[in-house]
């Protein structure tokens, strides 16, 4: 890691590369044209990945298949592993790294939306940590410092007993980058009232932003759409030559509907 710092430091132009699965399409297509590649993928405990009671820590240069196989990570940490099976393609995510997909900060990546929507850390190599809410600033671009490493995604981990998550997205094909993307989670107190609930939009807005719906808590979740609709009124939404801004909205809406009931109905099973 001091090597690859040290190299950072002396050339401004220089790239990281992990997985590649990002970088080396954008090298193909000239549109990004870095002086050197700096390979970081076999920088010893950058692949960890570590479960602990009360948090999970991703190494940055984690594959994402390992995140996908993991059933021990899926247990702790289940919004993850419904989210990962839609980050590209299997043969993608057998070389895609954790931290590649949080660096290159997308607005419709999957790991970034669960990143923000579970109040997800983001780990420099300095021992020092961003908060995903203020990680991402706008498409591509990250509060990354100019020479520092992303070396990892700390998440806590949820103990409530009665906890549900949901994840869904629309694509113009199956693997294809999102348009509009939703995730959620929420937990119930005994008398089946709102305990806690983050529920996040990706992919229709310019980065992954997490809904203010203070005013859900406490009650039974059945009258959410109103809220829904009121937080999503003033955010800014994406268009381009896929869709355009109106329709991103109405899909925002309806995947924020969609994950929440998701999530409640899987609360509820809960014991």
């Amino acid at each position: 890691m001091a090597q690859a710092l040290a190299w950072m430091a002396a050339d401004p132009d220089a790239r990281l590369l992990a997985g590649g699965q990002t970088l080396m399409p954008m090298l193909a297509m000239r549109l990004v044209r870095p002086s050197k590649l700096i390979d970081i993928a076999r920088i010893p405990g950058l692949d960890r990945l570590e479960i602990a009671a009360d948090r999970v820590e991703l190494g940055a240069t984690l594959r994402q298949v390992a995140v996908e196989r993991s059933a021990a990570l899926a247990e702790a940490v289940p919004l993850l592993a419904k989210a990962i099976r839609f980050v590209g393609h299997p043969p993608t995510r057998r070389r895609g790294t954790v931290g590649g997909s949080l660096a290159n900060a997308d607005p419709a990546a999957e790991l970034a939306l669960v990143a923000v929507t579970l109040g997800a850390e983001l780990l420099l190599h300095d021992g020092s940590a961003v908060a995903a809410v203020d990680f991402f600033l706008a498409p591509m671009t990250t509060a990354l410092p100019e020479g520092a490493m992303l070396t990892g995604l700390r998440i806590a981990r949820q103990s409530a007993p009665r906890r549900g998550t949901g994840f869904r997205e629309v694509a113009m094909r199956a693997g294809d980058y999102a348009l509009a993307s939703a995730a959620c989670e929420v937990t119930l107190d005994a008398a089946g009232r709102c305990a806690s609930l983050r529920l996040g939009i990706g992919g229709a807005t310019p980065v992954p932003t997490l809904l203010p719906l203070a005013a859900l808590l406490g009650t039974s979740l059945t009258e959410a759409k109103p809220a829904i609709a009121a937080a999503l009124a003033p955010l800014e939404m994406m268009s381009d030559g896929n869709a355009g801004a109106a329709y991103r909205r109405r899909a925002a809406q309806a995947l924020a509907e969609q994950v929440l009931a998701d999530a409640l109905a899987e609360a509820m099973r809960c014991n």
